[in-house]
């Protein structure tokens, strides 16, 4: 039997992860008036329905019920400290003339000596010379590694696995010179550096593999009293609660380096790694500011929706991004909890921009503005403002004061435009 001629629900079982998203994104609902009514679950509530009218109630209650609520329902509980042990941070390298003399580079091995099976993660950070002051510092998970990142060539090649791509210079799911330099459009290194912020990323695989078994090959398995043979059971953390946790251990370090203010840090990433930077401002507030470009469904994006990309999308393609108890919520949005707006509006009363692009429709660029609108009660209590409007802003036309939003021209990516925006936010809020 050729494929062509395969029953539907056999050539379903046949596509996984990204062909599978890329074929769900030629049949997807891109119709507003085709959304299902919904109700959105109530910030301000409790679960047994006491009203929250206060910033200590939204503090010392509702905050940590919603937090417990994500940890149970979408992306798992992040084990304790206690788990993985004591953090090791070793400066590897030091350039002090990086980026033709504008920069300080730096290279720090982060590891955990009571998990030595655990590779570790290589960060690199980048902070700017002559400054008379610690710098504020962007923390960013990457792509295609810090090599990708970085128009420097002495910057060495991710050996850790990567998804196969002859555009992006990935053979045999490895990196080769090719993949230089391949994501540095997304981080405008000079730019931030000359507006006086530190940059500090590290490459996401190098928690956990971004495919379906890659957490046998990563940091959930080592932590895992079974290794690769435990069962990954509901509320257990997926790939994005991993990932989030290599950014807070990058705060760790950065709270031991005198050149990097670590009380004014942002958190950023785009599309997945957009979610990533949502589920680490929730649960680490030393991330003053935190940034979601482009994160889409299971992100800023509004899951009730149900157009561009839904749950029952996501958890088919990427089930191992999120708990297990995700994927019950497929086609049964309405039976979760919570909705998105209450992830952005864990970050409260810290500052959060929310990023769409108006070709980025699989992410609903509408429902990413949605949370933002959404989670602005919870600003209130503090006395914070959101956007102060309630209707999406017209193309590249940024609003917002604690909660920021803009759509801009173009498709899903990460732009100097973008950068634009986040730089001057940052340098409002980081203060």
């Amino acid at each position: 039997m050729s494929r062509t001629t395969l029953p539907i629900f056999m050539i379903t079982a046949l596509l996984v992860g990204e062909d599978f998203a890329e074929a769900q994104q030629k049949t997807a609902n891109y119709d507003e008036s085709k959304i299902p009514r919904y109700t959105l679950p109530e910030l301000l509530k409790t679960q047994v329905g006491k009203t929250i009218s206060t910033a200590e109630a939204w503090a010392n209650t509702r905050r940590p019920e919603l937090l417990a609520l994500f940890e149970q329902h979408v992306f798992g509980k992040t084990p304790t400290a206690a788990t993985w042990g004591k953090v090791d941070f070793k400066v590897t390298q030091v350039k002090n003339d990086a980026l033709n003399g504008k920069a300080t580079r730096k290279f720090i091995h982060i590891s955990l000596p009571e998990h030595p099976t655990w590779q570790g993660m290589e960060v690199m950070l980048y902070i700017p010379n002559g400054l008379s002051q610690p710098a504020p510092c962007f923390v960013g998970p990457s792509f295609g590694g810090n090599h990708a990142v970085s128009t420097e060539k002495d910057v060495p090649l991710s050996t850790r696995w990567m998804r196969a791509s002859k555009e992006k210079g990935v053979v045999d799911s490895r990196a080769t010179e090719d993949s230089r330099a391949n994501e540095a459009s997304r981080w405008p290194l000079e730019m931030i550096i000359a507006q006086g912020c530190a940059v500090a990323t590290y490459y996401y695989g190098d928690i956990e593999p971004d495919h379906t078994d890659g957490w046998k090959e990563g940091l959930r398995a080592v932590l895992s009293k079974d290794g690769a043979a435990a069962e990954w059971k509901d509320g257990q953390w997926g790939a994005i609660g991993a990932w989030a946790w290599g950014l807070s251990r990058i705060a760790d370090y950065l709270e031991t380096d005198a050149d990097v203010n670590a009380k004014h840090l942002a958190v950023i990433g785009h599309s997945r790694l957009g979610k990533t930077s949502l589920w680490a401002g929730a649960q680490d507030q030393r991330f003053g500011v935190v940034i979601s470009n482009n994160s889409g469904e299971g992100g800023a994006a509004i899951m009730r929706r149900n157009i561009g990309e839904t749950t029952a999308i996501i958890t088919k393609a990427f089930p191992h991004w999120f708990t297990k108890t995700y994927t019950s919520y497929s086609n049964n949005d309405a039976a979760c909890p919570i909705d998105h707006h209450m992830l952005i509006a864990l970050a409260a009363p810290r500052a959060i921009y929310i990023a769409s692009a108006v070709e980025d429709t699989w992410a609903d660029p509408k429902g990413e503005f949605l949370s933002g609108l959404h989670a602005e009660p919870a600003y209130t209590l503090f006395g914070k403002k959101g956007y102060g409007i309630s209707e999406q802003p017209a193309i590249d036309s940024p609003v917002g004061d604690s909660i920021a939003y803009h759509v801009r021209t173009g498709k899903h990516d990460v732009t100097s435009y973008d950068w634009e925006q986040y730089l001057k936010f940052a340098k409002k809020h980081l203060k």
